[in-house]
């Protein structure tokens, strides 16, 4: 392509304008493949406090212009610590303060606090491809130039990943557990693709978690501020015992009721009070799992409203997929699969970037050998038992 790329680092997104984020993180398409990467979503992280300031998630979005007109955009963090990312690399930072370097800060090109594989290099359609290497180059160039030890680019796409690593990254492999819709017509269908066995489990585990419960789904105009202060309750319950604190501010979630169109809220009631909430995000294809807290504790009403309902949504809605979060082994024997998961990195040490390699090398064959494990392990009846 004639011409030049000038990129460019900013110290928030809303230097950046609206249209031209959201012309990059749409891609072409008149609504994104998911929410979080488009403009409100990060801007509510900002505006909330969630991100910026003390947190240790300092906001560096990085763009692309060319003959002056924004191409592409990434969200960049230069990071204090290595919280709320899911990709955890705490021993290469243990390792290399051990061979006397320092590993923060460090630049993470990520949705914080959301384990969800999207696109992270944005760009405007007809750019894919040099908008993807001017955005990739300039995240190399801002980690050297300030001496930083490294520079991640967490849960982006497989492609991505590619493109990362021929630009020096080094590739990593984790996973995930996902529901996929096989053009189940009901509930009903999608447990006729179970064994007798676990069909039979879930039929009770749902019934029993329903036992004297109401439950509601909302979503759009469904959704009323009354609802986050319930969901504010559940959120820091679970973000105390998770985390010690919970990430997001109540803030963020008032800005959230702005997206409110893209957002699923399960509650449970009992006697007319709420006592536990799930929170999901809804995508073009695909529904996420994001939060989930209580304030009463029953038994399976974590997996009825985080996992069977979600079930539910996207069979009504004709959602390809349903990406409940990360970890937990236990979504395994009520529908969801592993999946891969796909991450980059650049590392500056030399030293640490060698050890690392190997290390990911080892993981990568592990994490593939686990997947096919568990995927045979996965309560979905055999070809042989028709």
């Amino acid at each position: 392509m004639a011409g030049s790329f000038e990129v460019n680092l900013h110290s928030s997104i809303s230097e950046i304008s609206e249209d031209d984020w959201n012309s990059c993180a749409y891609g072409g398409s008149d609504t994104p493949d998911d929410p979080f990467t488009q403009f409100s979503f990060l801007h509510a992280l900002e505006v909330s406090g969630s991100v910026g300031g003390e947190t240790g998630w300092i906001p560096r979005p990085l763009s692309v212009s060319y003959e002056g007109q924004i191409i592409a955009v990434a969200p960049l963090y230069l990071k204090l610590h290595s919280q709320g990312e899911y990709i955890f690399d705490h021993s290469w930072a243990e390792a290399l303060y051990r061979a006397g370097g320092e590993y923060y800060p460090k630049l993470q090109c990520a949705v914080p606090f959301t384990p969800v594989t999207g696109r992270r290099l944005l760009t405007r359609a007809g750019y894919e491809r040099d908008g993807a290497a001017a955005l990739l180059s300039g995240i190399v160039q801002v980690a050297q130039a300030n001496g930083l030890s490294s520079a991640h680019i967490t849960f982006c796409t497989e492609a991505e990943q590619t493109l990362a690593q021929g630009a020096g990254f080094l590739p990593r492999l984790t996973q995930q557990f996902h529901w996929v819709n096989e053009g189940y017509e009901s509930y009903e269908a999608f447990l006729a693709s179970l064994t007798s066995r676990k069909r039979k489990a879930l039929r009770k585990e749902r019934a029993a978690a329903q036992d004297g419960v109401e439950i509601r789904a909302l979503t759009g105009a469904q959704i009323e501020p009354a609802h986050w202060d319930a969901f504010w309750e559940f959120y820091q319950d679970t973000g105390a015992r998770k985390w010690g604190q919970p990430y997001l501010t109540r803030a963020f979630f008032d800005a959230l009721h702005e997206m409110r169109d893209q957002v699923l809220l399960v509650f449970a009631y009992r006697d007319g009070r709420p006592i536990a909430g799930a929170l999901n995000l809804i995508g073009r294809e695909v529904l996420y799992g994001r939060y989930w807290g209580c304030v009463e504790d029953r038994p399976f009403l974590h997996f009825e409203l985080c996992y069977h309902q979600a079930i539910d949504f996207a069979i009504a809605r004709g959602l390809k997929r349903v990406e409940a979060g990360a970890q937990g082994e236990h979504k395994l024997a009520r529908g969801y699969l592993p999946a891969p998961t796909y991450s980059a990195h650049f590392i500056t040490h030399e030293g640490l970037r060698a050890a690392i390699g190997r290390f990911l090398q080892a993981e990568r064959l592990a994490i593939g050998e686990e997947i096919e494990i568990l995927t045979e392990m996965g309560p979905f009846r055999s070809v042989e038992e028709g």
